[in-house]
């Protein structure tokens, strides 16, 4: 190891190194691109559900358009007159006419809707036909008379304007957040510059890398896989690179050639960093085992993105800072000979000394504050209404609501039943069951039919999932026909979001608790570390419920929020741990266990803390997009981030450290207090293995 920080801080070696590594980064992005897919109807459907089968059966019907839009027209007073009517049929003809409903009046005689097949089979395509649609039914109507467009297609649309754009908007805010928390952790003009460009190429590889392997193994990703994956890149990598700068910086005081330094401080934090890497990633790639396409890409490629993180800070940062001499810390350039941080009498030293004086006590008060946090979960509501996916309310989610007043609730979003059985029997069984205003055949080719059955409950209510279910029930006895639509992939959704949590959940903390045995060579140490990063964990979704419907007032938490915050909190979470760990074992070679774990927490207590708060905010940028599951997920683990960094990493854990002793680390014991070791010099006897020794008092 030795050998090769050397040659990686060795002065043309790192020149070398940096103008390959970042001239072959700008060569692929440039070369390749991101790869590009065509997306399939069932990219957003649990693999083996009810509804991904109807929409696979629903693809082979020739000409069978990618979905279809409501028109609402009304009136803003009263009911539309004869003439309203003949305008608004007029209208109507105008558009495509292939599987277009008759206008039909409701019996209130307010409204007016006609169903309108949209013939596109991806998002970028539906817009544009939505948009279209939209210019045209709005064009020359009677004076009080307005149009608007929901349904499926409409609803799309909208989604797809949400990321319209989304990428740039993210990786924009992303940079800028990034930039700004730099600029002052470091209090430098000129420091900030280096992680910032280093992280940002490896982001941009990483989006090109991430997407081409998702395209050679056939696993679906969607918009938002690239600017999550542009998160969770700058957050990681930015972390490792105020990990790898602290020691650094700290190498400096006491070092006199700066690459002597570097070398030194890159093998000390390439342990924690590799260690952290293999961690987030083992417990990214779990989501593979999802039954949602979408959600095993975006778990293979945040993997891809963690790699290619830690490799750029490890190889080409380094090797970049020391190209240039001390003077890039400017103005608090760092001077060999001043104090360094676990000598000195820093902020975090005294914390530590706090928690040593009553560390039973802190252990109490911490765990009773989670305690207390986590208590919302038990009041937490899940599954979001198609009215409640969005932060501000969309066109078709306003026209929903409007047809809802005048018709039926399900009459824009129909449930939508593929069958190869007799249409007729179909359509007879799906009017026989409770909950079902009508049914139509809609297409019927090649043995085919898809028939349309109006549910009258309110979209997203506990009855429409009841009535699904009852449909289902009763379409038993008919071979081969299988039920579709947004009440019916929402409840496929909740189901298969429920089987993911049971299986993934415990993989997680199963494969996490064997990486950090590995690591720390230890059973008491994973075991506590794991069980307080499941706190923070419980204590973040309880916290932030209260958030949502005391602040934001959402009326419930989406189904996939939980496990996302899961994964990224339990991968992220234990990373700070690692970090800890890593500089408190290896303080404990020299002063024991319990000044060990007060020298570390003085050590990486500044850094932590700032890389804690920089991807906190960093997750807080998902809330620039419009969508509520976007701004769930950037909250929980916002708020978890902070909780681990500054509650748990920083009292909780040294506590128990300090409480076990050398029962921490057991198996292991502790090395030799600093009198035992013979005198080989600072670095040398920091790499001194010895044998084990009596418990230190």
């Amino acid at each position: 190891m030795r050998s090769v920080t050397d040659r990686i801080t060795r002065k043309w070696w790192a020149v070398a190194i940096v103008i390959l590594a970042l001239a072959g980064a700008m060569g692929v992005v440039s070369a390749l691109g991101e790869a590009q897919r065509t997306a399939a109807s069932t990219d957003a459907l649990p693999v083996g559900s009810d509804s991904a089968a109807a929409l696979q059966l629903r693809d082979r019907l020739p000409e069978s358009e990618g979905s279809t839009a409501v028109v609402v027209f009304s009136k803003d007073s009263g009911a539309l007159s004869p003439a309203d009517l003949t305008a608004i049929e007029g209208r109507v003809a105008q558009l495509p006419a292939a599987g277009r409903a008759p206008v039909q009046r409701s019996e209130d005689g307010t409204a007016a809707l006609a169903v309108v097949p949209v013939d596109a089979n991806d998002a970028t395509a539906t817009a544009e036909l939505v948009r279209d649609l939209r210019t045209t039914v709005k064009a020359d109507l009677p004076t009080g008379v307005t149009a608007q467009v929901t349904g499926p297609a409409a609803v799309q649309a909208d989604l797809a304007a949400v990321f319209e754009g989304a990428n740039t908007r993210l990786l924009i805010a992303t940079a800028s957040v990034v930039a700004l928390l730099l600029v002052l952790t470091y209090r430098s003009p000129i420091l900030w510059i280096f992680p910032l460009l280093v992280v940002g190429v490896a982001d941009r590889l990483a989006a090109v890398l991430a997407t081409h392997t998702l395209a050679a193994f056939s696993i679906v990703w969607d918009e938002s896989t690239i600017g999550i994956l542009s998160v969770l890149v700058f957050g990681a990598g930015t972390d490792y690179a105020l990990l790898l700068i602290s020691r650094y910086r700290d190498e400096l005081r006491s070092h006199s050639d700066r690459r002597e330094a570097m070398s030194l401080a890159l093998r000390r934090t390439a342990e924690a960093v590799l260690s952290s890497a293999v961690t987030v990633v083992i417990g990214l790639l779990t989501l593979l085992l999802s039954l949602f396409p979408a959600t095993r890409g975006l778990g293979l490629a945040c993997a891809v993105g963690v790699v290619v993180a830690a490799v750029f800070v490890l190889l080409v940062l380094p090797a970049a800072l020391v190209i240039f001499d001390r003077w890039i810390f400017w103005p608090k350039v760092p001077r060999e000979g001043e104090a360094s941080l676990v000598d000195g009498h820093s902020l975090w030293r005294r914390v530590g000394d706090r928690v040593a004086a009553h560390p039973k006590r802190i252990i109490g008060v911490t765990l009773v504050a989670l305690a207390v946090m986590a208590a919302g979960i038990g009041a937490i509501d899940t599954g979001l209404k198609p009215s409640d996916q969005f932060l501000k309310k969309p066109e078709a989610i306003a026209a929903g609501e409007r047809l809802a007043r005048s018709f039926p609730a399900g009459s824009a979003d129909p449930a939508v039943i593929v069958t190869t059985a007799d249409p007729a029997a179909v359509t007879s069984a799906a009017k026989a069951v409770d909950g079902i205003a009508g049914a139509r055949t809609v297409k019927q080719a090649d043995g085919l039919a898809e028939v349309d059955a109006v549910i009258t409950a309110a979209p997203g209510s506990d009855a429409a999932t009841e009535t699904v279910r009852a449909l289902r029930a009763a379409l038993t006895a008919l071979p081969d026909s299988h039920v579709a639509g947004t009440e019916a992939v929402a409840l496929d959704q909740a189901e298969a979001s429920s089987r993911d949590r049971l299986v993934i959940f415990p993989i997680v903390l199963a494969l996490v608790l064997l990486a950090l045995g590995l690591l720390l060579r230890s059973v008491v140490a994973p075991l506590v570390l794991v069980a307080t990063v499941v706190a923070t964990y419980l204590a973040s979704v309880g916290a932030s419920w209260w958030i949502f419907t005391k602040i934001f007032g959402f009326s419930a938490l989406d189904d996939g929020a939980p496990l996302f915050a899961f994964v990224f909190l339990v991968a992220l979470g234990v990373d700070y741990n690692i970090f800890l760990v890593t500089r408190a074992r290896e303080e404990s070679r020299l002063h024991g266990s319990r000044e060990g774990m007060l020298r570390g927490l003085a050590a990486t207590g500044g850094v932590i803390t700032s890389a804690g708060i920089l991807l906190a905010a960093v997750f807080a940028v998902l809330g620039v997009l419009p969508l509520v599951v976007l701004a769930q997920i950037g909250v929980i683990i916002c708020v978890g981030v902070l909780l681990d960094t500054l509650v748990v990493r920083t009292l909780l854990v040294p506590a128990i450290a300090v409480v076990l002793g050398d029962r921490f680390w057991w198996p292991r014991r502790p090395h030799p207090a600093p009198e035992q070791v013979p005198n080989q010099g600072e670095d040398e006897s920091r790499e001194l293995v010895a044998t084990p020794s009596p418990a230190n008092p």
